[in-house]
């Protein structure tokens, strides 16, 4: 029987909620971008996920009166936007309200708390394609799903939080992505490295040699939840042989471990804990990277006094 810590997560019972809560986090992303001073690997744009759910880091505000977070409360199922001066607005996410609905409140709200802002509204790496704004095809919202993903979300995230913590080098807190809708971390080595492509995106997070380990709930490619890990540029040859609980997914070009094997294990956390630290490992070895840094991420040195 699962752990009621670790909830079964069927993509296709709640791929519908899935959809629009992603589409309200993109939201949030959309507003970090127009209003964070950018920074590297484009970690201004991340979002975290708390014990209050999805938010931005605290943001400037547009008319220069101090800080504002807006955050996806999957607690109340509501978007906040909070100044730092104690001034809150509340939006409530309910059954068959629309994205595009939610998306004008919480733009309305942010003109009224600290300023006008203007946001690019267009979807980033979704399968659609309207406006933010616009959307009145996403409104499904199902309470005991988005309860459930909060669980197994923030069970994702202690995981996480524990395999960075030991790396010495450069790495990411636990971000929460908007475009992907994922949870991960990202360890580099402190070498550059040249993207892949020239898209907007890939040309700024992929100019850096790094790892990355992380966790979705399903998606139209991958419909299943499933923990993942990869690293950037990957080297040609690369070997995919692992000797851990994982699979390479040629496709995807990602090692994966299915959260139902997770979940199905005596020790969810260990089991997770497990992977990351033997993906890690097996990539920073095929990528060459500084033994020290290596043998850090596994807990193999004594901390840093």
């Amino acid at each position: 029987m699962n752990s009621p810590e670790w909830p079964a997560l069927g993509y296709d019972v709640w791929r519908a909620t899935c959809d629009t809560l992603h589409a309200h986090t993109q939201l949030l992303g959309k507003l970090a971008v127009a209003l964070a001073p950018p920074e590297p690997q484009l970690q201004h744009a991340a979002l975290r996920l708390t014990p209050r759910g999805w938010e931005t880091h605290p943001l400037p505000a547009p008319d220069g009166s101090g800080f504002l977070v807006v955050a996806i409360d999957l607690r109340e199922h509501a978007a906040l936007v909070e100044h730092s001066d104690g001034t809150q607005h509340v939006i409530p996410l309910i059954p068959d309200r629309p994205v595009g609905d939610v998306t004008v409140d919480v733009v309305d709200a942010v003109t009224q708390v600290a300023g006008p802002v203007v946001i690019n509204p267009r979807p980033q790496e979704v399968p659609w394609d309207v406006p933010l704004d616009e959307d009145q095809e996403h409104h499904t919202y199902d309470v005991p799903s988005v309860a459930d993903y909060f669980k197994a979300a923030t069970r994702v995230a202690m995981v996480l939080g524990e395999l960075r913590a030991p790396y010495r080098g450069r790495v990411t807190p636990v971000n929460a992505w908007w475009g992907s809708f994922d949870l991960t971390i990202s360890l580099f080595s402190g070498r550059s490295a040249v993207p892949p492509s020239d898209g907007f995106i890939t040309r700024n997070s992929g100019n850096a040699q790094q790892i990355e380990v992380g966790w979705w709930p399903g998606d139209a490619r991958y419909p299943r939840p499933a923990f993942f890990a990869f690293l950037v540029p990957s080297p040609d040859p690369f070997n995919p042989a692992l000797d851990a609980p994982a699979r390479w997914d040629n496709e995807l070009g990602e090692y994966i471990l299915d959260y139902d094997e997770v979940i199905a294990a005596a020790d969810p956390h260990r089991t997770a804990l497990e992977f990351g630290r033997a993906a890690i490992t097996h990539l920073c070895l095929t990528g060459s990277w500084d033994t020290t840094l290596a043998k850090s991420a596994t807990g193999l040195l004594p901390p840093i006094d």
